[in-house]
């Protein structure tokens, strides 16, 4: 049974899915345990070491971040070494994709440094800089100024 606390609880059981999402990345060390998947770390000595994060804070995010199906544990041994656990993105962790590079783009426009970015996402093929955006239900790219959040009363029925 996955360990709640009270108030990751609450969270889960708000109908409105910001708040759920929250709940579930609640602190800016799960933005950064992400981060750092995407970018290769898979064992906890390398989260520990490239995050400079105490070792019992990222045992406890770890954990979190696994009981809400964000992360695995996949196990592995180095020779002449004891079996340990890697860490991978589930599928909904792969997801937190867009969310990240939104994040990114945030943080380059409102809080930007003279250096720029030391992560930046590239497509696979052709390492060409890509940008989260707002698209229709077709494809399109919608401006952000042509998007409003409405709030909802009833849930939702059958599309």
């Amino acid at each position: 049974m996955p360990r709640q606390s009270p108030t990751l609880a609450r969270a889960l059981d708000n109908p409105c899915a910001i708040i759920r999402s929250l709940g579930v990345l609640s602190d800016s060390w799960s933005f950064l345990i992400i981060r750092e998947a995407f970018l290769g770390s898979r064992t906890f000595g390398q989260l520990r070491d490239r995050l400079g994060i105490a070792s019992d804070v990222l045992t406890a995010r770890l954990a979190s971040l696994i009981d809400q199906g964000v992360l695995e544990r996949v196990p592995y041994q180095e020779p002449g070494q004891r079996t340990r656990d890697a860490y991978d993105l589930t599928p909904a962790g792969e997801e937190l994709k867009t969310v990240m590079v939104a994040l990114q783009q945030w943080g380059e426009t409102h809080v930007p440094q003279p250096q720029g970015s030391r992560v930046l996402p590239l497509t696979t093929g052709s390492h060409e800089r890509v940008r989260a955006a707002l698209v229709d239900p077709h494809g399109g790219l919608v401006p952000d100024a042509d998007v409003a959040f409405v709030r909802r009363d009833t849930p939702p029925g059958p599309a």
